[in-house]
């Protein structure tokens, strides 16, 4: 369905706009990156922090992280000095570790090339590292209260089941966003988008959607239709690749032996298990002779891929570095592992030995 033709009026009797933000002045979630309803702007480096945090993650997991980071580095300029290391560690858990470099990357951009204010126009936002079309009009909508079209895939599904919107995606990406457009007033259009992450969080849920207290339900033609859950149409998902790797548990009295990853590359920059390459097909590598014992197989699923990981360890005799692959090799305590900030992957591997051979 085309909505380049469709009026507001056609949707709603009423500006859909006006009753979504009353409906947000009494019921606006209470988030630590967010000025109160009306307020009209925020502070940009936290919008922007919790922007970069929140993509492809839940606000549950994201608050601990933003009061962390906010509380250790509380401003773009602490966060620009900040080693690169100390900001890896603190991300890790996070997930989709590349946000995490260009945080990074954008802080000393932001700090050093413009003396520490953000810029307040989506294309000028859209220069900086990892600051892509949607988290532009975010940051300009929210931090600086400009009229921006802001489509995540919170308000993608309340605007594709208001209109009824049935080109199944990713195509259907541009009817809803001129859906958005149609819809998105001048005034408050911050409030607006973060009403539209609300409802859509909330009572326009993925599988559950509860119409009859949504302030858009007259207007509504998913609705209408009896299932509201048939919207957005999605396209059938191909199945993800299985790869296979292995990772590799050090010890010696000195330690466990970390690596950190190269920078370019899944998990870049994150301190980890020295391991093998993870690729298509049975991998069981070991890297020396020794006396290692299999700890079992960890499996994790990345955006594009599965991956089995099998864990094995070793004892190690000396405080020499051992023969694997890795940058930035060191021992690392075992009772300190926890401060080594691994990913989500490596932390289950470590968990694994600890539970089957370790000791």
């Amino acid at each position: 369905m085309r909505v380049d033709a469709l009026s507001v009026e056609e949707v709603s009797g009423e500006e859909p706009a006006a009753l979504l933000l009353a409906h947000y002045d009494r019921t606006a979630r209470a988030l630590p990156w967010r000025s109160s309803p009306g307020s009209n702007a925020a502070d940009p480096y936290r919008v922007w922090l919790s922007e970069i945090m929140l993509q492809q993650t839940t606000v549950a997991a994201v608050i601990p992280y933003f009061s962390a980071f906010t509380t250790r580095w509380p401003d773009v300029h602490a966060l620009a000095d900040a080693d690169e290391a100390d900001v890896m560690a603190a991300w890790a858990g996070l997930g989709y570790y590349a946000r995490a470099r260009n945080l990074i990357a954008c802080a000393r951009m932001v700090s050093r090339d413009l003396g520490g204010v953000f810029p307040d126009s989506e294309e000028r936002l859209r220069a900086l590292p990892g600051v892509g079309a949607y988290t532009a009009a975010a940051i300009a909508a929210i931090a600086f209260g400009q009229r921006a079209v802001v489509v995540d895939a919170n308000v993608e599904r309340v605007v594709a089941r208001l209109f009824a919107i049935d080109t199944p995606l990713p195509a259907g990406r541009v009817d809803i966003r001129a859906a958005t457009d149609s819809i998105t007033p001048d005034a408050r259009a911050g409030d607006f988008a973060q009403a539209m992450m609300d409802l859509g969080s909330s009572l326009c849920s993925a599988r559950n959607p509860v119409c009859l207290p949504c302030p858009l339900r007259s207007g509504c033609r998913a609705a209408a239709t009896g299932d509201p859950a048939a919207f957005p149409v999605k396209a059938a998902k191909a199945p993800k690749p299985l790869r296979q790797g292995s990772a590799w548990w050090i010890e010696s009295n000195a330690g466990i032996w970390l690596v950190r990853r190269p920078d370019k590359g899944m998990l870049g920059g994150m301190r980890a298990l020295p391991g093998s390459d993870w690729s298509i097909g049975a991998v069981r590598a070991l890297p020396f002779a020794g006396a290692w014992r299999w700890a079992g197989e960890v499996r994790h699923v990345f955006t594009h891929f599965a991956l089995d990981l099998h864990v094995a360890g070793v004892r190690w005799a000396g405080d020499a570095p051992p023969p694997v692959p890795g940058e930035d090799g060191r021992w690392w305590p075992v009772d300190r592992l926890d401060e080594a900030g691994l990913p989500t992957l490596f932390a289950r591997a470590a968990t694994l030995v600890r539970e089957n051979i370790s000791g």
